[in-house]
């Protein structure tokens, strides 16, 4: 104990022992001590001596504190001071490396001298990466530390997660595969975040923030372990956007979690989790005072929102995010917040990129967008209000950038809103009272700011982006240059400041306004023949394009020479021939000899060789670390991407391969024709199928409705006969107790009584049923007494007597068993008459005595009762199997009937034929007739013999007694 005091405590006399030695000899009493005290004390002296003398405790001493991990698992004390030596010689934090020195040399002199800042850390970094590759060199020691995690002991627990914070800075994915094989190790990871020590679930989020770093597969069983549930309640907890780190922390995790990871998102959304993010944007009017904190939550939820509904996710999920942003309110409160005052700017210019992506393309989102007006006198639109901020060249550079993102996501795919840009530079709709955003455009466009110039291009472009009905209601458009001069179109004024050298454009930064200015007229005329036409009806155009292009200029200007290449280029594949002096011929003419076709080919190269072209085609937002460097919007690099390929084959095509492409589109506007209507075709006679679907599914349905109805009706029967076999034994067993006793013979006749009513019911459906059978029997004898006359009228055969003498016996069975049944009725009538007037006798018999002579005479009643009822049940049966074959027959005569209206009906059809043929044979044998007659007449007056009919068939007879004599001979 002794050492262990001069180790920690005050210093002995005699020579001091180097560091190494000490730690040499703490290792060795880790290792050899018996005694758990003994091997505390080393340990925390380790621990002690682990940040001064990093490397020699971690190369000496790493092996015999994982060893204690494994051995001494009951002493929580001696893991915590273990867990937090290897901490400490592998965390490369550089609060913790601040006062760390150079080891002390071997004589025992303390040289503290300090080595520079930046070598300090490097060498901090090599020490944690070589011994974090020791320590996970076996995984079972990544194992080992998960379950020291599910230790409650404070001491074990937060240095178990910080140790394993460090591992995952260090080596992350080579730790990130041990835990994912590991048996619930990211499960155990997540219950550090129901932890009550808000220490530990504070380090436990900066773990699972490493842990889940580009990593979708442990991503996804976060998610799936509630952790987006577990997230939110912290971060309502702790205030929401007013919270501290730890709402910064949760953030954080929930962006590893969503960014890039389409299941998990989809996940967040099913979980109606974005419902819950609307109140972290609720600001109240008073937003002075930001605290830092504050904006740095703010952010991150902003983040999160834009996470959800990236460009880059896809179409469908961004569509569903943004539908569901909608109707939960959260896009009102984000407008709100863009309306506000007081809000700082940087939170300001991300509640625009975030405003602009959860409105991209959403045609819901956009118009509630129009709609939206700034809190002014008088009110004025959000779109108007942004716009003057993006003209304005006092505004900050992000902030006007963050406005044209809003303005571009709010025209994509959004005719209607193009049709109401355009239209506010109408003449029939300019309002001169109020500001709108074609005047704003307009003023942006012409300003003296070269940044304002490109942004006021831009937007317009987006105006007319795939809308070919606004590029020709802009060409409309009229400006006043200055008084006294007749206004311009503005297509004229745009093309007039590139090829007059205006003031405008030599002013700050002429490339980018001319850039714009190309990137605008190219969209604009691109596939608008009539837009071309306008613009190739200007003299100085071509002239102007053909001189830009053949010039040797610097490296600044090979960028505009590429875009007039382009629109030069534009006005060739776009050419509908109507100018004379410009048709696509005598262009491509002028371009073979003023620039030369590789000349014109290498310029128009010259756009996709950009460096900034590649930047700008990467993602729809223009995000640029300067003014000067916006030069490309990312939808006209699709633009250019798209035409370079079909303009180059444009100029070097000839007018021979013009004329036969022109006549291979017209066959393929043909075949495309023709497939439209039989595509009509087809859905019509999908539609057919589908009704014929229907009728056959409500024809099955009708058969298991009348299938059902059959079972029921069998059912009814059985119960039927169920409950008179019931009656039958009662009324045996009343017999015999009826001679017992006058009471007996009471009962009895009661039972009688509801038998009586049983039968009365019976004999009612007998006689509905018989009704029922006799309507049908006289439908089936006007039937057959109709197919009976056509029959004669018609040419039937011998099959058809035959059919009619079977349904006249069939006829005549029905009548024989409608006559039995009428019998059957008749007995049951007399019966239940008789049953009356017994249980009358024993009703007045009941009231004084009963001589032995009615007593006998109620018996033999009674018996002759039970025989008729006997010999009624078997009648009954009979009766029953009589109307089932009944049935049975008129079910086949029903079928015969109709095969012989079928026949019938193919008999008249092939007597109208043959009549129809008769007809036209008997004319053209007339016809005949009179031709040879003609012709016999004709030969008669030019001379010749001519035999009659009567001749000819004397001649044939002549000849057929001739070959038979050959034949006798």
């Amino acid at each position: 104990m002794n050492f262990f005091r001069g180790v920690i405590g005050g210093q002995a006399a005699g020579p001091q022992p180097s560091g190494a030695e000490t730690i040499q000899k703490l290792c060795d009493r880790v290792a050899s001590s018996t005694l758990l005290e003994d091997r505390r004390d080393a340990v925390r002296a380790l621990k002690s001596l682990s940040k001064k003398y990093r490397m020699e405790v971690g190369t000496q001493a790493m092996d015999h504190l994982i060893n204690i991990l494994q051995t001494d698992r009951s002493d929580s004390e001696i893991l915590g001071y273990a867990l937090d030596t290897l901490y400490n010689i592998i965390c490369n934090d550089e609060e913790e490396e601040q006062d760390a020195v150079t080891p002390i040399p071997a004589s025992g002199k303390h040289k503290n001298v300090s080595m520079p800042d930046e070598a300090s850390q490097k060498q901090s970094d090599d020490l944690g990466a070589q011994f974090t590759d020791q320590f996970v060199q076996d995984p079972e020691h990544v194992t080992l530390l998960l379950s020291l995690l599910e230790e409650f002991d404070f001491h074990v627990r937060w240095p178990g997660v910080k140790l394993l914070t460090a591992l995952l800075k260090n080596q992350g994915v080579q730790v990130q595969g041990i835990i994912l094989v590991s048996p619930m190790g990211v499960s155990r990871l997540m219950d550090l975040l129901a932890d009550s020590r808000e220490v530990i679930r504070n380090d436990g989020l900066l773990l699972l923030q490493q842990l889940t770093k580009s990593n979708a597969a442990i991503q996804k069983i976060v998610a799936f372990e509630s952790a987006f549930e577990r997230l939110l309640d912290i971060i309502t907890e702790e205030g929401s956007s007013d919270g501290g780190i730890v709402v910064e922390d949760c953030l954080l995790l929930l962006l590893n979690l969503l960014k890039n990871n389409s299941s998990n998102q989809n996940f967040f959304k099913e979980g109606s989790y974005i419902q819950r993010m609307k109140p972290w944007f609720e600001v109240g009017d008073d937003n002075s005072g930001w605290s830092a904190q504050k904006v740095t939550n703010l952010h991150l939820m902003l983040q999160l929102v834009r996470v959800m509904v990236s460009p880059v996710n896809s179409p469908g999920a961004t569509a569903s995010c943004q539908k569901s942003m909608y109707q939960c309110g959260l896009l009102q409160q984000l407008c709100t917040i863009l309306m506000a005052t007081g809000v700082p700017a940087d939170i300001l210019t991300e509640t625009i990129n975030t405003v602009s992506e959860v409105i991209r393309g959403s045609q819901v989102n956009q118009d509630y967008f129009a709609s939206v007006n700034a809190p002014s006198n008088p009110p004025r639109p959000a779109i108007v209000v942004l716009l003057m901020s993006m003209v304005n060249e006092r505004q900050p550079f992000v902030l006007r950038c963050a406005v044209l993102y809003c303005f571009q996501c709010f025209l994509y795919k959004n005719q209607k809103g193009q049709g109401e840009i355009v239209a506010t530079l109408l003449p029939s709709t300019i309002d001169a009272n109020s500001i709108s955003a074609g005047q704003l455009l307009c003023g942006g466009l012409f300003s003296a700011d070269s940044l304002s110039n490109w942004c006021a291009s831009v937007a317009l472009a987006h105006a007319l982006q795939d809308n070919l009905t606004q590029k020709e209601q802009l060409l409309r458009v009229q400006l006043a240059t200055s008084l006294g001069k007749p206004p311009v179109s503005l297509l004229q004024q745009c093309t007039n400041i590139l090829s007059q050298g205006d003031k405008i454009v030599r002013r700050g930064s002429k490339v980018q306004t001319r850039v714009g200015l190309l990137m605008l007229l190219c969209t604009w005329i691109n596939n608008c023949p009539i837009a071309v036409t306008h613009f190739l009806h200007n003299q100085e155009n071509v002239p102007f394009l053909t001189a830009q292009i053949s010039e040797n200029l610097g490296e600044d200007e090979r960028l505009v020479q590429g875009l007039c290449a382009l629109l030069l280029g534009i006005c060739i594949y776009y050419n509908d021939n109507s100018l004379e002096n410009y048709t696509k011929e005598k262009l491509k003419q002028l371009i073979e000899k003023r620039i030369g076709k590789e000349n014109f080919v290498e310029k128009l190269g010259f756009i996709t060789k950009h460096e900034l072209y590649s930047r700008a085609a990467q993602k729809p937002q223009p995000v640029f670390p300067s003014p000067e460097q916006m030069l490309f919007d990312h939808e006209f690099t699709k633009l250019v991407k798209e035409l370079e390929g079909v303009i180059t084959k444009a100029v070097h095509k000839s007018n021979e391969e013009e004329k036969k492409e022109e006549e291979v589109k017209k066959t393929l506007e043909q075949h495309d024709n023709i497939v439209t209507q039989y595509k009509d075709l087809i859905r019509e006679q999908d539609a057919q199928i589908q009704e014929l679907k229907e009728q056959v599914s409500s024809t099955s349905s009708q058969n298991e409705q009348m299938q059902t109805t059959v079972t029921q009706q069998l059912s009814q029967m059985q119960q039927h006969k169920d409950q008179y076999n019931i009656l039958k034994l009662k009324l045996g067993k009343e017999n015999q107790t009826q001679s017992n006793s006058q009471g007996d013979a009471s009962q009895v006749n009661g039972l009688q009584t509801e038998e009586l009513a049983q039968l009365r019911e019976e004999v009612e459906e007998l006689r509905q049923q018989h009704t029922l059978l006799q309507k049908q029997l006289e439908d089936k004898d006007a039937l057959i007494n109709t197919l009976r006359s056509e029959t004669a009228e018609g040419s039937a055969g011998g099959s058809d007597t035959e059919q009619l003498k079977e349904l006249e016996a069939l006829r005549t069975q029905v009548q024989s068993q409608s006559a039995e049944i009428s019998q059957m009725k008749t007995e049951r009538q007399e019966l239940l008459r008789r049953a009356e007037a017994s249980s009358s006798d024993a009703v007045s018999s009941s009231d004084g005595s009963v001589d032995a002579a009615k007593m006998a005479e109620v018996e033999s009643r009674l018996a002759a009762q039970t025989v008729e009822t006997e010999r009624l049940k078997e009648e009954f049966k009979s009766l029953s199997e009589s109307r089932a074959e009944l049935e049975q027959q008129l079910a086949s005569a029903t079928s015969t009937v109709a095969i012989l209206q079928t026949e019938k009906a193919k008999l008249q059809t092939d007597v109208q034929e043959s009549k129809k043929e008769q007809d036209d044979l008997l004319m053209l044998l007339a016809d005949q007739d009179q031709k040879i007659h003609s012709l016999k007449l004709k030969l008669k007056d030019l001379g010749e013999t001519v035999d009659d009919e009567d001749d000819l068939d004397a001649r044939d007879q002549t000849d057929d007694d001739y070959e038979e004599d050959e034949d006798e001979d």
